[in-house]
């Protein structure tokens, strides 16, 4: 079942993450993107962190349906983070908030 679009916490600084909230039902899931993962897919390198905001709303929906893929791959304990590594993107999306083109 996908996560559901919920709120956004901002950028970590300490731990080079964007942090956002999405629902699974009524239970909110933390969720976060590395700086590394937002900047691949946005197709640049070394954003400023006064800048991520912009740049995770831009991408929003590509990011929060790779969240709710890794969330569904499981199993995720309650309580725990959704962590989305550049590992899990793939690379620069096609266009802003479209997800990359199926594979199909």
């Amino acid at each position: 079942m996908p996560l559901i679009s919920h709120g956004i916490e901002g950028h970590d600084e300490e731990r080079r993450a964007f942090r956002f909230l999405m629902l699974n039902d009524d239970q909110v899931v933390l969720c976060q993107i590395s700086d590394a993962a937002l900047d691949e897919l946005a197709g640049t390198k070394g954003t400023e962190s006064s800048a991520r905001l912009a740049q995770f709303l831009s991408l929003r929906k590509t990011i929060e349906q790779t969240a709710s893929r890794l969330f569904d791959q499981g199993p995720i304990l309650r309580g725990s983070v959704v962590k989305i590594f550049s590992k899990h993107v793939d690379g620069k999306a096609e266009e802003t908030n479209q997800s990359p083109p199926s594979s199909e």
